[in-house]
């Protein structure tokens, strides 16, 4: 192991605000380290090995793609200062998308790369409400999502000043929603924004390979840039001394010592890190807990042995779905609220000619409680795996072409596998399997200790762009233009 004990920055969790943070700083000279308590980076954008497959988690799409030559976007600003050719990336862009509301799906707006799409299909379905999206658009385009002063707004008061459509209004919220927000029923007006540009305005793709190759990008940047990690290292605590910390404890007992901070696991898990070390001076005594966010996810992951074209299924890469006229966009009362919820196709995404994956795909993602998975013994653990799988399958089933025969998705699965609320916790760290963290952002990335800050999720910038230019924006904020 390492002997060094003391570092400019030490970094907490490495995933994608982790690493693009550890990156910017190191190329600026910091001595950094990333501590990561799990074997593998990129935190809820990873993936795992079972039987042999590779298993993408959290991505289903990378939010924000632009084509070459658009300047002044998430990504190129990304690009430019991790200092990544975007070739290295090898993004392949969507083929189509849509949101589908209705118990078979029969209001449908689609959308794709090029935004003249949805606002056709906008008006052909709300003529009545198409002026209305224009001013919206035109404020979204000019809202300046990323600044660190912005005061919080309901995105839904916001959006009715525009729209006057119960429906529309929800069909435009389930996408960004279901991509990006942590509070239930409503967004920031700034995260809907971000949400909106991402996914509307820019769109979606993907490389090849998936979120590997995104992964070791990062990481073979960080390696040139001179950056130190620490892998199955955790941090237990963080101790203090008045307002600054003093110190990492990490899982081992040993400490580690440095003059800067960035935490990337979260408001409420970095508050516990410190909540035992805070003395009640000045400010801190004033100082609000973060609380834990309420919405969790599970996911099925159907692996065929044919494209889902084959099965019918078409071009959509991904589908947004809600099988009433209303959205409920909240933590459900059982384990699983198979209403509604995002079925992604990997396949979908335009690798070019006589480039296809090897094997079909089929990803279904659905609200969860975390509270009833948490606690169940492991016999009925795998027994409730096994019921919402079939549950979470046939509600998606509905918003999709019907199979040729009732036995032919069976027929055509070669492999599956599902993650819960209780799988988000023990591979993340975060407290209530809670995907996009809290619901109370920090827009400055200040904690209660003067030289520890948050990237990421909770800092607020949203996606998986919007999580490397997190850990970008704080590193630049708190550490490298101020010379510190």
């Amino acid at each position: 192991m390492n002997s060094c004990t003391h570092y400019d920055v030490a970094i907490i969790g490495a995933g994608m605000s982790g690493l693009a943070a550890g990156i910017r700083l190191a190329h600026f000279g910091k001595k950094v380290c990333l501590f990561e308590r799990h074997n593998a980076v990129g935190g809820l954008n990873s993936y795992y090995s079972l039987d042999g497959r590779k298993y993408d988690v959290g991505l289903h799409a990378m939010t924000n793609y632009v084509r070459p030559g658009v300047k002044g976007t998430p990504l190129t600003k990304l690009l430019r200062q991790l200092r990544i050719d975007r070739e290295e990336f090898a993004l392949c862009e969507q083929k189509q998308s849509r949101i589908a509301f209705g118990p078979q799906g029969e209001m449908s707006l689609g959308f794709t790369n090029d935004f003249a799409v949805l606002e056709g299909g906008v008006a052909a379905m709300f003529p009545a409400q198409i002026d209305g999206f224009r001013r919206l658009v035109q404020l979204v385009r000019t809202h300046d999502d990323v600044s660190l002063e912005a005061r919080p707004e309901s995105a839904r008061a916001v959006v009715r000043r525009h729209i006057h459509n119960q429906l529309l209004e929800d069909m435009l919220f389930c996408p960004v929603m279901y991509y990006g927000s942590a509070q239930e029923h409503d967004m920031e007006f700034g995260q809907f924004v971000i949400m909106f540009k991402a996914l509307y305005l820019e769109g979606f793709a993907r490389p090849f390979e998936g979120v590997r190759v995104i992964l070791r990008v990062l990481q073979e940047k960080y390696r040139q840039a001179g950056g130190e990690r620490r892998m199955k290292c955790g941090v237990q605590c963080i101790t203090a001394r008045g307002d600054r910390a003093t110190a990492l404890v990490l899982d081992d007992g040993s400490l580690i010592t440095a003059d800067h901070v960035l935490s990337s696991i979260g408001a409420p898990e970095t508050e516990r890190l410190m909540s035992d070390q805070l003395e009640p001076v000045g400010a801190l005594s004033d100082v609000c807990v973060s609380p834990v966010g309420r919405l969790s996810f599970v996911e099925t992951i159907t692996v065929l042995d044919r494209p889902p074209a084959a099965l019918g299924w078409g071009d959509d890469t991904i589908i947004f779905f809600n099988d009433s006229a209303q959205l409920h966009y909240e933590q459900p009362a059982t384990q699983v609220d198979p209403r509604s919820g995002v079925i992604c196709f990997p396949n979908n995404f335009d690798y070019g000619p006589g480039r296809d994956l090897p094997e079909g795909w089929f990803r279904c993602t659905c609200l969860a409680n975390y509270a009833q998975w948490a606690n169940l013994d492991e016999e009925d653990y795998r027994g409730d795996k096994r019921r919402w799988f079939e549950e979470v399958q046939r509600s998606a089933l509905r918003f999709l072409p019907a199979l040729a025969s009732p036995d032919m998705l069976s027929r055509a699965t070669v492999a599956t596998d599902m993650f819960t609320p209780r799988t988000i916790t023990k591979f993340t760290g975060h407290f209530g399997g809670a995907i996009y963290g809290s619901p109370q952002k920090h827009r400055q990335g200040r904690t209660a200790l003067a030289n520890v800050y948050l990237c990421g999720t909770d800092q607020g910038f949203l996606g998986i762009v919007g999580a490397m230019l997190s850990g970008i924006s704080m590193a630049n904020y708190h550490i490298l233009q101020k010379g510190k």
